[in-house]
Formats: C-alpha cells, structure tokens, sequence
C-alpha cells in the first residue's frame, strides 16, 4: 500500500534521456475500483529540482480518470524537454485506493549545451570588422543559478547595442538602432520580461527584429515593440559575446557580472554557436565553457500554508554551547516565522526568534526589505554574550545578551506546531510561506530529503526538491496603469491615482458625458468625463455648459486669440497647430458619443485669396482630426471649396464647421499673403459636442423568439455590462455569450429578481439580487455585472451590491464564443419582452436601434413618456409611468416639486440643527471576510457624493458631518476665515486628512454650491466660486440658510421638512422653511448677466474705435432689452409656479407618501445606527 509507505505518494517514469514529452495519458488498477481522479505533473533533468506543469491560466491540477479501465488523454499545450516526470496524485477513488498507470507520448530531442561557470564566456567574430544588419533572429534556452548574468552582448561604435541580461530574476533586452541621443536615459529602449528565472529550470528565448519592428518571446509569452532613434541597421563591430561582456584588451576581465548557468541551441541568425565552438572553430573564442551541463545538487523545501507549515530539526550532537545557522529564503509574504530556537536560561523560557515583520528581516535589528521573490541568504551565530546575524552582502547586526543562553536540542524553521503543550517552539507571526533551501546547523547541511522520507525531524504541510514559488503580478492584471502588489497566494491593485476602481482598477470613477453629470444634478464647470468607460483610454477634463435641457461638451485648445498672418507662399505656408486637451483617439471616442459637434472658425484676410482663381487650387486650407487636408470652410459642407464670402482678394467670414467625423480642427495653412499690404487673420474656437446619442439608445422586443446578435468583444480577463431595463414579463434574459464550456448569462431569474450566471472552468457562479419591490413594473431599472480574475459582482438599481471572490489558483480565461445574442437566447428559449436601453460592454456601446432596423420581433425607441430623450424629472428624480402620463419620484433628489427642480431651503437660528439616522443596510463601514458580500453602492467605503447649498455670514460654523460607530466621520465646515474645509477620519489609529479647495471666504451672505464626490483616495470639489478643529466649528453650529441637501441619494433636509414626526429624523432648534435658494437664483442671474456683460466689452478692444464703439453701444443696448424682458419672464413664471404649486399640492403629497414610509419601516433596526447632522 503506497499511502501507507509515503505521504505523499507519486509514481516516477525514467526516460533514459532528456526527450520532448507532447501528451500523457492516465488510467486506473485492471479489474479493481483504484484510480486517480486529479494528479500534478512534475518534471525534471536529474531526478532533483523539479518543476510543477501547469495548464494556461497557471492551473496545475490535472483532471483524471472516474473508473479504473477509461483513459484520459492530455495534450500537452507546450511541449516539455525532460528525462524524470513525476505523477503526484491529489484526490483518487473514494471506494478505493489510488490506482494509477501511465502513458507518455514524445519524441527525441537533441540538444548542444554549453556550461558557464561564472567567470567563462564564448565569442562569436565576424569575418569583416563591422556586421550591419536589418534582420536579426536569435534563439536560445537557459538555465540560471544566479538572479543576475549577461546572456548576449554586441556593440558598435556609432552606438549601436545590444544587451540581453538576467536582472533581479527578470530578463532585459536592451537595443539600440543607430541613436545619437544614446546618452540620454529617456530614450534608451529597454524590455523586461519573465521573473523568477533563477529557478534552475530551462526557459527558451527568441528575438525577431526586421528594421524598428522587434518581437521578444520568453517561454510563451511574446512582446512586441519598436526601436526608438532614426536608424533601422544594427550594426556589431567585431564580435558578440556570450556569458558576458569582456573588458576590451584585458582577456578574462568583465565589465557586469557574467552568466552563472547552462545554455543551450544558441542561434545566431541561423548559425549554431554551440556548434562551432565544440568544434573549436576560428571564428569562436570558447573562455572556460565546458559542454555539458552541470546539476548542482541543491534542495529546496516549500512551506505552504501560513497557518500550519512547520520544520522541526533536531540539533546535530553533539550540541554546543554556541549556535551557528544559515538557510536561503524567498518569499513575497511580508511577515512570517524563519526560525524559532528554543534556549536554555535559568530565569523564563527563552528562544531565539528570527521573523519577517512588514517586509524586513527582524532578529531584534531591522534590514533591508526581503519579500521581493529573490533568494536571500542568512545566517546567525552565537558567541558568549553575543548574537551576529548577517543578511547577503549587508554589514553584520550583533545584538548584546545579558546572560548566558545555550541551545536546546531542537529547531523549528518556518512555523510552530498547531497543537504544542509545552513551552519548546513560540511564533509571534504567521508562518512562513515560501520556499527555504541550503538549512545548515552548526555548519552541518540538513538532509532535506532525509526530512521527506521520515528519517529526520519532521514537518507538515511541506513539498521537497521544489520550489512552488509563483510572480502573480508578472502578467499584470491590474488595469490602466495601477500597481500590483503580492502575496504567496494572491495580488491587489492600487488604483490611487488613476481615476479607476475595483478589485483590478477596471471600472472608471468619472461619468461617461455631461449629459450624466447633468443628470445627477451638476451644473456647469470643470470635469473629468471617460468616453470610453473601462476601456483603455484615460479620462479628459472638459468644460460642461449646462444650461436647462441642453449640454454642451468644451474642449479647448492652445491657440483660441486671433492670429494675425503675413509673408507666407505656397512654398513656405504658415502652418499652426492646435494642442487639445486629449488626445487623438480621445477625441474621436467623444466625438463618436455625441449626437452633434461642432467649431467655430473665423477668416479674415485682405489682399489675400483662399484658392487659385484660374485652376481652382487650395491656397490655405484645414487639416481635420485624422491629418486630412479639407478646403471647405464656416458655412459649408464638405466637398465645396469656399467659404461663405466666396473667392474675393478681401474676405470676413466666420462661419461653423459641424460634420463632425472632421472634427475636431488639427492644423491651419494659409499660403497667400505675401503681397505688400496682404494679411490673414484666423480664430478657431474649442470642439463642443452636445446629446450622448447613446443614452436613449432604446429597443423593445415584442416576440418571444427575437433577439440581437453582435460580434463578442474581447472579455477574456474583465468584463463588465451594463444596460436599463422596463418589461411587465416575470422573466427573461437580457444578454448571453455561449462557448463550448464557459459562459456568462444575466437574465430576469423571477419578477423582483435579477441573476449574473457565468462559468471560467471551474464551474457555474451565480450571483442574485432580489429586489424588495416587483421589477416588472414598467419602470426603468438599471443592471451592472463585472467579472475578473479578483471577484464578480451584480448590481441593480441602487440596492445592495452583490460580491463573490474568484478561487485563487482557478481558471482566469472566459473562452466564449463569437457571438452575443443581446434580449434572449441563441436557442430562442426563455426570451425577454420589454425594453433595454444604453447598453454598454467594456465601454464599448452597442447601437441597439441600427440593429433592430434588420431584426425581425425587434423595434426600435420605446414607448412611454419616460423613454424619451427629454428630461422630464431633473436632480436624480425618477420618471414613472403611470396610465394617462407619468410622474416624478423624487425620494432620491434633494429637490422637490411636479419636476424634482424646487429647491427645499431651510433657515437655521443659533443652535439649530437637523440629525439623520440611517441604518443597516445602509452601512458606511464594510466587512469583507465573507465569501460572498452584500454591499450598498450608496454607502460604499471608497465612494461619498455630497452636494449642498448655503447661505450665511457666520465663521466658524458646521455645515454637514457623517458619523459612523467605529469613530470614523466626515465633515464640512467653514474655518475662522470663512474658508471651507473638508475633515476626513477614515482611520481612527491616524490624524484626520484636511483639505481647504478654496482659501477665500463663504461667509459672505451669498448662496454658494458645493459638491464633493470622493472615490477611494482621491477627493473631488466642486464650489461655484473660486488649525480650528472640527469640534470648535461645531459647537457654534450654523446661522443661515441650508439648500438642496444630498449625501449620496439621501436628502436629509428634505426629510426633516416632510417627516417631523419620525423616529429617524430629529430636530434642534428653532427652523423654518425658506426659498432662500430660488431667491438667490433669481439675484445671481442678474449679477452674472453684468459681469457677462462687462468680459465681453473688455474682450473688444481694436484700433477701429468708432466702430467698436457703435458695437458696444448696441450690445449694451440689446443687453438692457434683454434683462427687461428676462425680468418680466421670471416674474411671470415665479406667478405660475406659484399656481401650479397650488394644482400640484395633492400630487405632490402622494409622492411624498413612499418617501415617509421608509422612514417608519425602519423604526426596529436600531441596533447599527449612524448620524447624519447638520
């Protein structure tokens, strides 16, 4: 019985040679009920040191068989040069006993090996002094000992180079093409790949280069770049080197550290080195290198588990009064148990205690940082009353006992037992995870593989002659330029910076346009919009002009002042440029979301002509977004070349250019001014853009068996959907991807439940939201899934998020098919009836109704009122259908009204303040030790959205804090200075983080606007002009007036105005309700107006005064027409809302009804409270 002899019993084929394995096959015992059902695959040269296969997605575990007689065949996706491999089982027969026979399928391999030993080299010269090429192809395979070693080396002395090095584990090919800014470390050109490559195991390299165009492939992984400089010839005087790179005129002397390894099949563009130097040829120098590869014999045991691994060593006899201990460890783990030696003292029990603590080696002395994967060496010593340890090539820590202490007869390495009852082994840290070799006792080597057989110590939780280590952050899955960073068993990103969030930095923190900031509630300024979503472009600042129902998108450039233009020929033009605040493909991603663009562009010139009268050739003309020349100009269309002054020598023309695949303007040419007294003079306003045509991108499926078929994106590592949804039918599904065994599907699973289905090769995942309320209900309903290789997640309106972790070692790919049915099924089952709107794919957006033109059971728009592109229910109000109309909810807006646009004010005298108590599920603080996680968006610990108007000419004074049970808070106060200030407490172990947006005081009676979003580190403010402590703001409270109140969707001064009697809502103070905010509205329009009016009059300011003046006068004329019209309009209209707002009144308190019933609902969950306080 092999489970009885072994622990870890495996089965072991000898090849005889090294050969090239491309299948194995499996099957159970004849006639028995023995089999294995999972196995791991090892492989060696030398029957030491082995090496784990893995599967893509780095999966090592192999499926088996599930009887004793079958066979499972598997294909070996990269074949393997071995002679040893080793079948380990995992899991076998649960009514037997494993079982196992083997097939192996290869073929020969021959091989020509070369032995560096660190100090040797091999030289390959050229037949000429100088070798110029503009293709090159070089292949090799290696083994390391050593973290660092030059492979290959050439150079020339025009500067050109050609480096390929181990560095820190990592390969590093650095190339350079006839460059004269060589020197310049900005534009050396340097390409890193692979990690851990000291693990003395072969790995196969290949560099392609044909002109600038490089290809660099490491084991399976390829990177393709280009060169930088002007030259597309490598040119290599004299020789290449291998193994190192010789000091010229000095033999046997080397400028970096040489190679430490084997080498094998070393081609250079098509000639066998290895070969000729076995051959002793003329044209190789062979150093020192011998032909055949020598194995050290080294060891290595991997600790695997944090929690449990150990290795106890009994100390080598006989035992001395002094210790001495060495061993070698890499690790990416930050803490964790090397070694604990228990010591003999007359007083308490006493050990010697050698841990890694937050990434440093601590004895009671700290290092250098020894979690970055590398192999590190250490040793201490006892002597008297002294303890030296020394880490690599670091000076020595001593450490000064007071008394005496021997050794015991016993070391643990890595761990302690779980259950210990005596005092013999004591870990104040985890256990170690990573990989120890080389353990040496009184200068005695540990027998590791003595440990493995039972004849030594003993361990648990252990794996001999390998080193499991693995670089997750090798192929990086963080996205969009975050940092990965790394355990044994997993990785993070952090996503500071970068504008994104998420486990992987894959969903964007900013709105897609202004039309959705203008949807939350904003109004206009400055913002970060992302086009594109989660796809790879970054965000762009833009200006939003928001006025009413209509969004103008701004971006500008660096030339918006009139040029003026003289002395150009069509020789030698005048050429300017326009540097916009995104690049290129930035702004087609914009131009391509909106609906209209548009670019003011204006041409005066005199004595000087737009086109040649008498062949009709361009003499100044455009360059549009993609660097095409376009000669038509304002007021024109493409393809006719003038402008809307026509072909006269004289021309003042000022027109729009709005076909916006154009857009937006690169460049400017003008070459006809070269004629005494001929000029030219040119503006070109910033790109603007209007309507998200994607927003009310709308289709309604009518027939049970209809759906949408798209070619599938790219989704292997992120995904992520999301759409809005309206149907009266209990169920259907809304999208599906098939391939022959993976999946994703999200579907409406029942009335009020909505269901993201997907499967990666580990099986099916379903997530579930269930919502409180029917979804059916021919509302609209907003649905976001996301999958990665860190967690899936669900979320539908604004109900709890749904989380589940991905396994740590699964499958990472989703292998789907190439099409995607959007509204039901490729077997036209289970098919959805309703409505799907803004659908969205990795930021990619799916024109649904161009599809739906040539799809039968599929129209176009959708019906009802609230399907428009109209807005009909402003400040995050919700638009619902009802029989003869619709009407607006506006439970979540801070406003309120037939709209959701009449501001809710509220004065406050001295001592006044408003609490509100939210609770579960509305946590600020989450826990995410659970598999599967439930987590409200609105209160998620990475995202806060506060806006609030005020009014006052008091400071200090509190304006809005958030307070959480575990101390943590928000606040927003007015200083001494009456300038704002924002007081985060995230951590209650650390100072709270202030921060002051504006230095100039809000106290000055005037309404002001703030809006703060804070998304994870990054903190977002928006006012409408550009040490107290908290406590001290707080306690002289606020006296003015408070508007528009919103914390996430929470409006809290609302509540307090409509639910006085709730438990939930609590009042201090004298307030009454007040239209301060409309009043204020209604004086700062006029104010702005004059300061409009007066930039603008500045702005004018030519030699032609007579005319400027004429101009001026009748501006300031029509001005003065339009404020009294404007005045009359808004009187009128304050009349009319006055009315309606009597009409409305028993409308409005329906509305209002759901929004006090929340609050009652709640009255029993008191348990987990947190305030709001104003």
């Amino acid at each position: 019985d092999t489970q009885n002899r072994i622990m870890s019993p495996w089965l072991q084929v000898d090849l005889q040679d090294r050969m090239e394995v491309t299948a194995v096959a499996t099957q159970g015992r004849h006639g028995s009920t023995d089999w294995v059902s999972a196995y791991m695959l090892l492989y060696s040269d030398t029957g030491r040191v082995w090496k784990q296969y893995m599967l893509e997605d780095n999966v090592g575990r192999l499926v088996g068989n599930v009887n004793p007689d079958s066979v499972v065949h598997h294909k070996l996706s990269q074949s393997i040069r071995t002679r040893f491999l080793r079948f380990v089982p995992l899991e076998w027969s649960p009514s037997g006993r494993v079982g196992l026979r083997v097939a192996v399928y290869g073929c020969a391999y021959r091989s020509y090996v070369a032995d560096f030993d660190g100090r040797s080299s091999l030289l390959y010269r050229f037949n000429q002094k100088s070798m110029s090429t503009v293709k090159d192809v070089i292949s090799l395979r290696f083994k390391s000992r050593q973290a660092e070693g030059v492979l290959l080396h050439g150079e020339g002395q025009r500067g050109d180079y050609i480096t390929l090095e181990l560095h820190r584990g990592r390969l590093a090919l650095h190339l350079n093409l006839d460059d004269s800014r060589v020197r310049s470390s900005s534009f050396r050109m340097v390409v890193t790949l692979g990690s851990l490559l000291d693990d003395l195991h072969w790995h196969s390299v290949l560099i392609e280069r044909f002109n600038k165009q490089v290809n660099f492939t490491l084991d399976r992984h390829t990177q393709h770049f280009r060169t930088k400089g002007d030259g597309d010839s490598l040119e290599v005087d004299y020789e290449l080197s291998f193994g190192g790179i010789p000091l010229p005129g000095k033999p046997g002397t080397f400028i970096r550290r040489n190679f430490h390894g084997c080498m094998e099949n070393l081609y250079y563009n098509g000639v066998n080195v290895i070969d000729l130097a076995k051959r002793r040829k003329p044209q190789i120098y062979s150093g020192n290198v011998t032909f055949s590869c020598s194995e050290p014999q080294l060891v290595a045991a991997t600790f695997q588990s944090s929690s449990s691994s150990f290795l106890l060593l009994p100390a080598p006899a006989p035992i001395l009064e002094d210790l001495s201990v060495r061993l070698q460890f890499r690790t990416w783990n930050p803490d964790g148990l090397l070694l604990s030696s228990p010591l003999i003292s007359g007083q308490e029990p006493c050990y010697l205690i050698l841990q890694i603590s937050s990434g440093r080696l601590h004895l009671t002395h700290q290092t250098s940082r020894v979690n970055d994967g590398l192999w590190h060496s250490v040793s201490l010593n006892t002597r008297g009353l002294q303890i030296i340890m020394i880490l690599d090539s670091e000076p020595a820590s001593t450490i000064q006992l007071k008394n005496y202490l021997q050794p015991k007869d016993k070391h643990y390495f890595g761990g302690c037992p779980v259950s210990q009852n005596d005092s013999s082994c004591l870990n104040p840290t985890m256990a170690f995870q990573g990989c120890v070799r080389l353990i040496r006792v009184n200068n005695q080597l540990v027998d590791l593989l003595s440990v493995q057989q039972g004849r030594l110590g003993s361990y648990n939780q252990l794996q001999f002659d390998l080193c499991g280590i693995r670089d997750r952050c090798l192929y990086n899955f963080c996205e969009h330029g975050s940092q990965c960073s790394q355990t044994w068993s997993s990785f993070s990103c952090d996503c500071t910076g970068t504008g994104y969030s998420g486990a992987t930095c894959h969903n964007s923190v900013y709105e897609a346009s202004c039309e959705h900031y203008r949807l939350a509630g904003s109004t206009s300024g400055y913002f970060f919009i992302d086009p594109d979503g989660s796809g790879p472009l970054d965000p762009i600042q833009v200006y939003c002009n928001i006025t009413g129902n209509k969004v103008w998108t701004v971006v500008r450039h660096n030339s918006s002042i009139a040029v003026k233009v003289r002395g150009s020929t069509l020789q030698k033009p005048y050429v300017g440029w326009f540097n916009y605040s995104a690049s290129s493909e930035q702004l087609k991603a914009l131009v391509s979301l909106s609906d209209r663009c548009e670019q003011r562009i204006a041409y005066h010139c005199r004595r000087s002509r737009l086109f040649n009268p008498w062949d009709g050739t361009p003499l100044s003309w455009w360059v549009d977004r993609r660097g095409e020349k376009r000669t038509y100009w304002g007021g024109f269309q493409p393809g006719v070349q003038q402008c809307s002054c026509g072909l006269e020598e004289n021309c003042n023309d000022s027109g729009i250019l709005s076909y916006k695949e154009h857009l937006p303007v690169r460049e400017i040419v003008i070459g006809d001014t070269y004629r005494l007294g001929s000029e030219a003079m040119y503006v070109v306003g910033p790109l603007q853009c209007s309507d998200d045509k994607f927003l009310w991108n709308a289709v309604s499926f009518y027939q049970a068996a209809s759906y949408l078929q798209f070619p599938a994106l790219q989704v292997e590592l992120s995904l992520d959907v999301s759409f809005y949804f309206k149907t009266a039918s209990p169920s259907g599904v809304f999208l599906e991807n098939m391939g022959i065994q993976d999946f994703i599907r999200v579907e409406l699973s029942s009335p009020s439940a909505v269901t993201f289905s997907f499967n990666a090769g580990d099986g099916p995942v379903v997530l579930t939201v269930k919502s409180p309320v029917p979804l059916n209900d021919r509302q609209w309903h907003w649905v976001r899934a996301e999958r990665n290789v860190k967690e899936a997640c669900l979320q539908v309106d604004q109900l709890p998020l749904r989380i589940i972790e991905t396994p740590p070692d699964g499958h990472l790919r989703l292998q789907l098919g190439s099409q995607l049915f959007v509204g039901g099924t490729a077997t036209r089952q289970r098919g959805f009836f309703g409505c799907i709107r803004e659908f969205n794919m990795n930021g990619v957006n799916f024109d649904l109704e161009e599809r739906a033109k040539v799809t039968p059971g599929v129209s176009s728009g959708c019906a009802g009122h609230c399907s428009s592109s109209a807005r009909l229910c402003h400040n995050r109000g919700k638009c619902i259908e009802k029989s003869s109309g619709y009407m607006c909810d506006c439970t979540n807006s801070a406003y309120g009204g037939p709209s959701c646009t009449e501001e809710v004010s509220m004065s406050f005298e001295r001592g006044a303040s408003v609490t509100y108590i939210f609770q579960e599920p509305f946590s600020v603080i989450q826990n995410r030790s659970a598999a599967v996680l439930s987590i409200p968006s609105q209160y998620s610990k990475t995202r806060d959205n506060m806006a609030l108007s005020f009014q006052t000419t008091q400071s200090p004074a509190m304006l809005l804090t958030v307070n959480t049970l575990s101390q943590q808070y928000v606040a927003i106060i007015l200083a001494r200075n009456g300038s704002l200030q924002i007081w985060y407490q995230l951590n209650k172990d650390k100072r709270p983080d202030v921060f002051s947006p504006i230095f100039s005081s809000l106290a000055d009676g005037r309404l002001h606007r703030v809006h703060i979003q804070r998304e994870g580190k990054d903190i977002f403010v928006q006012v409408d002009l550009l040490d107290e402590e908290v406590a001290h703001a707080g306690s002289k409270g606020f006296i003015g007036c408070f508007s528009s109140v919103q914390y996430n969707h929470v409006a809290p001064l609302k509540a307090a105005l409509l639910n006085r009697g709730s438990s939930l809502v609590s009042i201090r103070g004298h307030l009454l309700e007040s239209n301060c905010g409309a009043l204020a509205d209604l004086s700062t329009s006029v104010s702005r107006l004059g300061k409009f009016l007066e930039m603008k009059t500045n702005v004018i300011n030519q030699p032609d005064s007579a005319v400027i003046g004429g101009v001026v006068t009748a501006a300031v004329f029509s001005t003065l027409c339009v404020l009294a019209v404007m005045t009359r309009f808004l009187y009128q209209h304050r009349q009319a809302q006055r009315t309606a707002r009597l009409q409305e009144k028993e409308h409005q308190r329906s509305l209002e009804a759901a929004y006090r019933a929340e609050f009652h609902l709640h009255n029993s969950m008191r348990d987990s409270m947190q305030e709001y306080y104003i």
